[in-house]
C-alpha cells in the first residue's frame, strides 16, 4: 500500500450545480480533488464524502474499456481526435454513482487511469496488471483517511473493470463488497470479437474513431497479441499489446471461482461491449464458488447505462450498500486504523 495523496476540496449542498449539469446530493456532501501516488505515476481523483456520524463506508470506482476520465465516460479531454464529441452534457455513469452513494451516506473514489484526463502516463501503454496495481494503490491511500472506515469497503469495476475490480477483491481481506457493471466473463478474446459483431451490426459506438478503427483492425490485434508481439500501430497510435494479451488469459469467470464475497451485477440489455449473458455467466461462475451475487438487467440501456434513470442506479447503489458487511481486520490495517484514529 504506497499510496500517497494531495488535495483540497469544496461542500456543496443539495442542488447545487457542478460542471454545467444538475445534480442533487443531499443534505450536505464534499467534493475534493486530490492526487494519489500509483508506482511510478501521479494519478487524478475525485473523493466524494457524504456528511454522516462517524467512519464513512466507502467505495472505489474503476472505469471500463478505452480511455476513461474518472467520471466514467470517455476521455474527450486526454484524448479529444480519438471520440466524437459528446452529444448532450449528460453525466457519466461515475458521477452518477458517486452521487447516489453519497445520497444513502457511502463515500466514493473515482480517478483518471494513467494516461487520461489529469494522470501521468499513456494509456496505450499501460498493462492490464499495472491497472490492478493501480486499485491497489488508490485503496491504499484512502486507508489513511480518518473519514472512511476500513471495515467497511467496496470496488466497483466496469466493463473491463470488472477483472481488476476482481483481482483486487481476491487479494484483499478488507473490501467487503463487489460490484461489476457491464463485465465479461469469458476470454477477452471471444468478447471483443462478439462486440465489434453487434457495434458493426448496431453502430453503436462507432461514430468514435478510436472504436471504428479497433473494430476493423482487431483480428489484426488478436493475433499479433497471441503471437505475443510488443507493439501495434492502430490509427498512428503505438499500442503496446500486452494488456490485450494479459487480458486473453486473465477471464473474469476463473477469478469468481476464487471470490468469496457479496457481489452484485448490473448490466444494460443492449450492451455492445459485453453481451448480457456474459453477467449471467459470471453469476453462475461465482454461485459455484459459494457466493450469493445479485444481477440486474436493464431494460434499454447500453455499456454506460447512460439510458437508465436515477432510480435504476440508484437500486444498484442500495443492493451494494446493503452488501457492504464490516469485514475483520489484519494486523497491518488495524494499525493504521489505530493512526488515522489520533489524527
Amino acid at each position: 500500500m504506497n499510496g500517497t495523496f494531495s488535495g483540497g476540496g469544496v461542500k456543496i449542498g443539495s442542488g447545487d450545480r457542478l460542471t454545467g449539469a444538475e445534480r442533487t446530493i443531499g443534505p450536505v456532501t464534499r467534493i475534493e480533488e486530490l492526487r494519489f501516488q500509483a508506482g511510478d505515476a501521479s494519478l487524478a481523483a475525485t473523493l466524494t464524502l457524504p456528511d454522516g456520524e462517524g467512519r464513512l463506508p466507502w467505495v472505489l470506482l474503476v472505469p471500463s474499456w478505452l480511455p476513461r476520465g474518472r467520471d466514467g465516460g470517455w476521455d474527450r479531454a486526454g484524448h479529444p481526435s480519438w471520440f466524437a464529441p459528446p452529444p448532450d452534457a449528460r453525466l457519466g455513469l461515475f458521477t452518477r454513482l458517486a452521487d447516489a452513494f453519497a445520497a444513502r451516506g457511502v463515500a466514493t473514489l473515482r480517478y483518471d487511469p494513467r494516461g487520461c484526463g489529469e494522470s501521468d502516463g499513456a494509456w496505450e501503454k499501460v498493462s492490464l496488471f499495472t491497472r490492478i496495481d493501480d486499485a491497489r494503490d488508490a485503496i491504499g491511500a484512502m486507508r489513511s483517511r480518518p473519514e472512511l472506515d476500513l471495515r467497511r469497503a467496496a470496488v466497483v469495476g466496469h466493463g473491463e473493470g470488472a477483472s481488476v475490480a476482481l483481482s483486487v477483491a481476491i487479494g484483499d481481506p478488507a473490501i467487503g463488497a463487489v460490484g461489476l457493471i457491464g463485465p465479461a466473463a469469458r476470454s477477452l478474446r471471444g468478447v471483443m470479437r462478439r462486440g465489434a459483431a453487434e457495434r458493426g451490426r448496431t453502430g453503436a459506438d462507432r461514430e468514435h474513431p478510436i472504436v471504428e478503427s479497433l473494430d476493423r483492425n482487431l483480428e489484426e490485434l488478436v493475433e499479433r497479441a497471441d503471437r505475443r508481439e510488443t507493439t501495434m500501430l492502430l490509427n498512428e497510435i503505438e499500442l503496446k499489446l500486452a494488456a490485450w494479451e494479459q487480458g486473453f488469459h486473465t477471464p473474469a469467470m476463473a477469478l469468481a471461482t476464487m471470490l468469496h464475497r457479496n457481489v452484485v451485477l448490473a448490466h444494460g440489455i443492449h450492451d455492445a461491449w459485453a453481451d448480457p449473458e456474459e453477467s449471467l455467466f459470471l453469476a453462475d461462475a461465482l454461485r459455484e464458488a459459494g457466493n450469493t451475487p445479485e444481477r440486474q438487467v436493464l431494460d434499454g440501456a447500453g455499456h454506460d447505462l447512460a439510458e437508465a434513470d436515477d432510480a435504476a442506479i440508484g437500486a444498484f447503489a442500495d443492493a451494494l450498500s446493503a452488501r457492504m458487511e464490516a469485514r475483520e481486520l489484519p494486523p497491518v490495517l488495524l494499525a493504521i486504523e489505530e493512526m488515522s484514529a489520533d489524527r
